[in-house]
């Protein structure tokens, strides 16, 4: 015959290994890491200035495509 288990506490168990476990796929999906953060953000930092280096003078945001008045 098998050993006695406690239901309860190997259905608890089961529960928390599940929760870890799920943990531990949630912090390789979304989780990075402080010096991952900062490079993005730097990244978005340089991307934002190129941008910004190539808009042309003169002509407000939005204002490209509307035909002139008069």
């Amino acid at each position: 015959m098998g050993d006695v288990i406690n239901l309860r506490q190997a259905r608890k168990a089961r529960a928390r290994a599940d929760k870890q476990a799920e943990a531990a796929r949630n912090r390789a999906h979304f989780g990075r890491t402080k010096g991952q953060k900062a490079i993005e953000a730097a990244e978005r930092v340089r991307m934002e200035a190129v941008l910004e280096g190539a808009r042309r003078d003169g002509v407000a945001d939005g204002d490209e495509g509307d035909p002139p008045k008069g």
